[in-house]
């Protein structure tokens, strides 16, 4: 599937499919995720739906997509908490933009996904709005401090969700990141008791592995007809 390259607002989006698809599949992506995303692509492809992927670029991953500040957990750059600016791009700017050139159905279902912070960045945004059909949430990073708390007060709004998580990612050393077992497990229970279509998957390996499989799968999985 070759992608074609559009330009919305100051961004270069790569944009696959066919315009009379029945989803609309966006991913926030940073530089390091732009190698894998044909080949992630290819792979939700295999899937039988007719759809529409969005790669949005992001340029500083850890400001752009953290919805509040917080300190650094590895390395020294901590959070700016700037992901109500990229949703508001993503709902003023990217999305009326492409129903309007590629001339995509008004109701068309919307699922926002992403991978590590990005993936976090799709649960919170689904928090904030109703637009969104689907979150598919691949490794997030649910470990985000205050954000368990945050979601009970401001729920997920989404009609679909697919969580997964590594199995090794919850065994590490630091203390914040080691928190994201007990984090996802809960987030999946609490979804599924408020009656939400949710599934939660494990994925053999640590957080760096299989990043564009994993986030292929949680996109084929929101567009399935589930019983």
């Amino acid at each position: 599937m070759t992608a074609q390259t559009m330009l919305i607002g100051n961004r270069s989006c790569r944009i696959y499919g066919e315009p009379h698809a029945e989803h609309l599949l966006l991913q926030m992506t940073g530089e390091h995720e732009l190698q894998g995303i044909g080949h992630e692509v290819t792979v939700i492809a295999q899937s039988s739906w007719n759809f529409l992927f969005a790669a949005v670029p992001v340029e500083s991953w850890n400001d752009t997509l953290s919805p509040w500040e917080a300190p650094a957990v590895w390395g020294k750059q901590g959070f700016g908490g700037n992901a109500m600016d990229t949703l508001r791009f993503l709902t003023e700017q990217v999305i009326p933009t492409l129903k309007q050139q590629l001339r995509l159905p008004e109701n068309i279902k919307i699922i926002l996904g992403g991978y590590s912070l990005a993936g976090l960045f799709a649960l919170w945004a689904s928090t904030q709005t109703d637009l969104f059909y689907g979150v598919a949430a691949a490794s997030p990073s649910v470990w985000f401090p205050g954000w368990m708390e945050f979601e009970q007060r401001h729920p997920i709004q989404a009609q679909r969700i697919y969580l997964s998580l590594g199995d090794r990612e919850e065994r590490t050393r630091n203390a914040t990141l080691a928190v994201v077992g007990d984090n996802i497990r809960t987030l999946h229970s609490q979804l599924i008791a408020r009656g939400a279509d949710c599934t939660f998957e494990w994925n053999s390996g640590g957080h760096f592995k299989d990043a564009d499989l994993r986030t292929a799968k949680a996109f084929q999985w929101g567009m399935e007809e589930h019983t």
